[in-house]
């Protein structure tokens, strides 16, 4: 296993990061790889932003929206 020291760390930092390790019940460095496993260890979405707001709305169930009837364009503007 690697290590890494993180040097020049906020003391208000450090001490947020202490609270939080002993609200999960952890110390600080197992919480520290816990934070590092949840955000570096998922591979980034290759989904655009139109299927990752799909795949949300599709686990309740879609939504479902009226839409208007279409009308023509309209004739450009004649110049000159």
């Amino acid at each position: 296993m690697a290590s890494i020291t993180i040097r020049n760390l906020d003391d208000a930092l450090k001490r947020r990061l202490r609270m939080r390790a002993a609200e999960h019940g952890r110390s600080m460095e197992e919480e520290v790889r816990e934070i590092l496993r949840r955000s570096v260890g998922r591979s980034p979405s290759r989904a655009n932003l139109g299927e990752r707001i799909h795949r949300r709305f599709a686990a309740i169930g879609g939504v479902e929206l009226e839409l208007p009837p279409r009308e023509p364009m309209p004739e450009p503007p004649r110049l000159g």
